[in-house]
């Protein structure tokens, strides 16, 4: 299973980690760390020596409850970025998160190659023709509501049933346009209980029915959180246990804040799995 990074391959028959870097201020678990040129070139640094096989940049928080920026903030606040990132690790294969489709654009002009949509093309229009014709691989992700309610009051009668119905109209839409490159993420935590969370992830392998690379975002999540009742400073090891599950139901790519314990997930994986 391999994916076009504009001309950069990504071969997922071994799963991959995804490093996050947040330029936001407010994100639930990093907001405001990664402020400077220099802080962000020294961990995409420290990532890539960790094991990072590709880096996802965001500059809006999608916590439970936050606003929306514009498009305008997010792109000021990402797009010189990428464009630094990538002049100084050229080989990297850079993913941008957002839901906006002129900041996808800015990002991919300036050196971006995957973009990593959690809306699922429903707060911009234009998001799936721009995908097109930028021709990069897309993450499709399934989020019940917004990012200012989803946690409210997430409602479903089959979870599993259901997100896979909205991926695969998704899908559908997607190939209408000849976007074949599709990687799918359940949207952990993003209009979800707990108990839905951990049904998504019992059956994780059933996405998708097997023909797309998964995304996994466990990382430090609120179901890991809530479970043990701890803050999300202290969730690496429930991380840790949830992305070898993610593995053993079918990830492809694991999305992780702490790349060198989720680089140890996947060899161990690797190694029990050969």
């Amino acid at each position: 299973m391999t994916i076009n990074c504009r001309g950069n391959l990504l071969d997922l028959s071994s799963p991959k980690i995804m490093g996050i870097l947040n330029l936001t201020p407010d994100s639930f678990y990093d907001g405001g760390e990664n402020q400077s040129e220099f802080s962000i070139l020294k961990k995409g640094a420290k990532m890539l020596k960790d094991g990072m096989d590709l880096l996802d940049v965001g500059g809006q928080s999608t916590r439970p409850g936050s606003d929306l920026i514009s498009a305008e903030i997010e792109a000021k606040r990402v797009i010189s970025a990428i464009e630094k990132i990538h002049k100084e690790f050229p080989k990297l294969i850079i993913s941008i998160d957002t839901f906006w489709s002129e900041v996808a654009q800015q990002a991919v002009e300036n050196g971006a190659a995957i973009i990593n949509d959690v809306s699922g093309g429903n707060l911009d229009p234009k998001m799936f023709e721009t995908v097109a014709k930028l021709n990069v691989p897309y993450v499709l992700m399934h989020m019940q509501g917004t990012p200012k309610n989803m946690q409210q009051k997430p409602d479903y009668k089959n979870v599993v049933l259901e997100v896979n119905q909205y991926l695969a109209e998704k899908i559908t839409m997607l190939k209408a346009l000849h976007i074949n490159d599709i990687i799918l993420d359940v949207g952990y935590g993003f209009g979800k209980t707990v108990e839905q969370n951990f049904e998504l992830l019992r059956n994780q392998s059933l996405i998708g029915f097997g023909d797309y690379p998964i995304l996994a975002g466990l990382s430090r999540k609120s179901m890991i959180c809530k479970t043990l009742k701890i803050k999300p400073e202290y969730a690496l090891n429930g991380t840790t246990a949830l992305n070898m599950l993610a593995l053993q139901n079918g990830a492809n790519i694991l999305r992780v804040h702490d790349v060198k314990e989720a680089k140890e997930c996947v060899i161990l994986h690797n190694s029990f799995a050969s």
